[in-house]
């Protein structure tokens, strides 16, 4: 007989940030998605490959997409009633460019970063 672990499942999300943002940036798009760390879950997400945003941008991958996309993503979670959220860097990710532009623009629709 098997005995089930133990449960420490308050003692881990204590410390976990609820909601983690997690960008991606790729030579023809640009992609953001914020995901609840405890149920794993992807909560919210905006991508300059959605059909309705198309029309309105001139190029789906430079900085003005990616504030674009960050200005949406912000309001989207706002209307979730999201209003902090944890942004995760990869290691080459520099608070530059793309990133910043994104991050500025989430900040400025009204989101709080942790």
């Amino acid at each position: 007989m098997v005995s089930p672990p133990p449960a420490r499942v308050p003692a881990i999300t204590k410390f976990l940030k609820p909601y983690v943002l997690k960008m991606h940036f790729t030579n023809n798009f640009v992609n953001a998605q914020v995901i609840h760390t405890p149920s794993a879950t992807v909560t919210c997400s905006a991508s300059s490959q959605e059909k309705l945003l198309r029309p309105s941008m001139e190029s789906t991958r430079d900085v003005a997409a990616a504030a674009k996309i960050g200005k949406l993503l912000g309001e989207r979670l706002l209307f979730k009633g999201i209003s902090a959220v944890h942004v995760s860097m990869s290691r080459d990710q520099k608070y530059h460019g793309k990133v910043k532009a994104m991050i500025d623009s989430l900040r400025d629709a009204g989101v709080k970063l942790l």
